[in-house]
């Protein structure tokens, strides 16, 4: 994760080089503060910028949601500062003098290049790890070119205002009330895959990080998500091109940025028709 002090030169022009330096060096240290505070490791400093590490995404979305409200807040020096953020999630090389780098660092830096001032921008890779707490305060942002990437990649705005964020609804219990699903079993050409209760998270697509990898030129790298909620298997559509679902002998439905509860016995087509797809390009799925 990157952040940064955005608006870094006006502000010395505004308020000159030895108020600057100060307000800067105040920042960088409580942006310091709040990613130990989520037991995250600060990399380095670059000029006002730091560049932190955490042990899973929920924590550095979580330390930026802090560093903005604090920051935003905060007028020691008679005014607050606006901080622009960008995270990735993946692997990097740590270098034995404790820097590192590599492509998940290109992307976050990436990421936190494309936030505006008061902005927290992710990856996709970064939203599927989310909690769902964390995952609902999350909206499809822009479609960005990254250098080394053949296709732009889908990025995220994390909305972190109060008055920005839906109010939830306290429901009845008994809404939810019915027979609890106990596993989806999941089925492309030879491969097949379960999903149940104690299973987490499935994750399906083209990549190789996804937990079911179909190769399909249709398919996004991270497609899908299939999840265990309420009692209900949901699939959850973060595709270029989209989800195609039919139950039974129901009619298809497509999603896009959408989500359905998969119930009986049924088809997917990541990114084309179920009904126009021949069957060695579909997912078959059963819910028992």
């Amino acid at each position: 994760m990157f952040a940064d002090v955005a608006g870094s030169t006006r502000l010395y022009e505004e308020v000159g080089d030895d108020k600057a330096r100060k307000m800067i060096a105040h920042t960088i240290k409580t942006m310091t503060g709040l990613t130990h505070k989520m037991k995250g490791r600060v990399i380095k400093e670059i000029g006002d910028e730091i560049m932190c590490v955490f042990v899973n995404a929920d924590s550095s979305v979580k330390a930026a949601y802090e560093i903005q409200e604090v920051v935003s807040s905060d007028f020691t020096f008679g005014r607050p500062l606006s901080i622009r953020i960008g995270g990735h999630f993946g692997p990097a090389i740590l270098e034995d003098g404790g820097d590192i780098f590599g492509d998940a660092v290109n992307i976050a830096a990436r990421m936190a290049g494309i936030a505006k001032a008061g902005q927290i921008i992710i990856s996709e890779n970064t939203v599927v790890r989310l909690n769902d707490e964390l995952r609902s305060h999350v909206r499809e942002f822009d479609r960005a070119p990254v250098k080394g990437k053949k296709e732009p990649i889908i990025v995220y705005e994390v909305v972190w205002q109060q008055e920005d964020v839906t109010s939830i609804a306290v429901l009845d219990p008994g809404m939810f009330a019915g027979k609890q699903a106990g596993r989806i079993k999941l089925r492309w050409r030879d491969r097949q895959i379960e999903l149940d209760g104690n299973s987490g998270v499935l994750v399906i697509g083209r990549g190789n990080e996804a937990d079911f990898v179909v190769d399909d030129k249709f398919a996004s790298r991270m497609h899908v998500r299939i999840e265990l909620r309420r009692g209900k298997f949901v699939i959850i559509d973060q595709s270029t091109n989209g989800t195609y679902v039919q139950a039974g002998d129901d009619p298809e439905v497509y999603l896009k940025r959408e989500e359905l509860p998969l119930l009986g016995t049924g088809c997917i087509g990541l990114g084309h028709s179920v009904v126009s797809a021949e069957d060695t390009e579909l997912i078959r799925y059963m819910v028992e």
